[in-house]
């Protein structure tokens, strides 16, 4: 299989950065259960620089992060230490503070009402809370900048401090939910996330290039954050990097980490909570975080409403698609060869995962461009992963 797959992917990475108006840089990772088969990097860190991106590079994770602090509030509840159904001003009481955006007076002002029901853990888990993100809702967009509420970059607890798009359990809207269900798991373990995940997660899972604030040794590895103008020129950005040592730990974006770390936690998915240095979480747990949990709902694409930041879109555009706990489910058979039932997900900076259980392999696919869902970097993703299932 690796034969196989070697000399196609490495075409497609070369492709994704030579091509006009390509990525800076690539890396790519492909695992079956026992190990990776594919690795593969093209391009530069930054551009206008000789440092070639590397197989050990450092990305910044963004939303990737969630999956890992979904893992780390699963092992809570396998400790008894919470459950999905108890109510999350329990652990975090700041969260009863949030009211619900009912739209906005003819003045401009924001109507605001108390929610119908308690958020609870597995809402969070799920993004059915009513949380968002500004750069997805041109609502929340205005009422954060009308109440002066400082980006999530900031990596601030006033950051995710604003208000819900709708009642809780009412409708799938992505947005900030794991940044407060980081803070249940601090609430349960007595410690920072960071170091949560360190001693519950990323020992366990070996992985070393994983954290909240970078290492000298990741700092030396950073890959910069490109901005792709509406020229379709890029910028680098190397001042765009997250607070460090952050204000809070974002369990909804905030970790940096190489690719083949965040291919340890792909293989432990498939190997049923198994880690190369011990269980992380029970089989029986990861089944159910690999199911989808929205009954009659389903979650679907994105618009919009800060164009630097991302495009619009949609994975598998007319597949019905669901989610499990901090996965997109893929409901149908995905046209990349992913059987139906399978998870996925990404990060802003135009990072791309999937883990299909039912085959036993997965992959990662990174850049660091903005704005999400970039005309170059996610085709290859594509690409890449209709490779890896044509080489099986």
């Amino acid at each position: 299989m690796s034969q196989s797959i070697t000399a196609a992917a490495d075409n497609i990475l070369s492709y994704t950065v030579n091509r006009a108006g390509g990525a800076p840089g690539v890396v790519a990772m492909a695992t079956d259960r026992s190990g990776n088969f594919y690795e593969g990097a093209a391009g530069v860190r930054e551009l206008g620089k000789s440092e070639a991106m590397t197989t050990d590079s450092v990305m910044l994770l963004a939303s990737c992060t969630k999956a890992l602090v979904g893992v780390a509030l699963m092992q809570g509840v396998e400790e008894g230490l919470v459950s999905l159904d108890d109510p999350a001003r329990e652990f975090t009481p700041e969260i009863a503070d949030i009211q619900v955006l009912d739209g906005f007076n003819p003045d401009g002002e924001a109507r605001l009402r108390k929610p119908k029901s308690d958020i609870t853990v597995e809402q969070l888990l799920l993004h059915t809370s009513g949380f968002g993100y500004d750069f997805f809702s041109e609502d929340l967009l205005r009422y954060r900048t009308a109440n002066e509420i400082p980006s999530i970059l900031t990596s601030t607890f006033a950051a995710v401090r604003d208000v819900l798009l709708h009642d809780p359990g009412e409708a799938w809207t992505y947005g900030c939910g794991i940044d407060w269900l980081g803070r249940i798991c601090e609430a349960i373990r007595g410690k920072r996330l960071g170091e949560i995940l360190a001693e519950y997660v990323f020992a366990p899972l070996e992985m070393h290039d994983s954290a909240f604030t970078l290492t000298d040794s990741m700092r030396d590895r950073l890959v910069t954050i490109h901005q792709r103008n509406p020229d379709g020129q890029l910028e680098p950005q190397p001042e765009l990097v997250l607070p460090q040592p952050p204000e809070m730990d974002m369990g909804g974006h905030g970790l940096y980490a190489t690719l083949g770390d965040y291919m340890k936690f792909i293989r432990m998915m498939l190997n049923d909570g198994e880690g190369s240095n011990g269980r992380v979480l029970k089989p029986e747990t990861v089944a159910l975080m690999a199911q989808n949990h929205l009954g009659d709902l389903k979650s679907g694409g994105w618009v919009s409403s800060q164009p630097g930041l991302t495009n619009s879109g949609e994975f598998f555009p007319g597949l019905t698609k669901s989610w499990a706990y901090t996965f997109q489910v893929n409901d149908e058979p995905a046209p990349t060869g992913r059987p139906a039932g399978q998870l996925g997900w990404a990060g802003l900076a135009n990072s791309y995962y999937w883990i299909d259980r039912l085959s036993g392999i997965g992959g990662m696919w990174s850049s660091q461009i903005l704005p999400f869902h970039d005309v170059a970097s996610y085709p290859g993703f594509v690409d890449f992963e209709s490779a890896v299932y044509r080489s099986i």
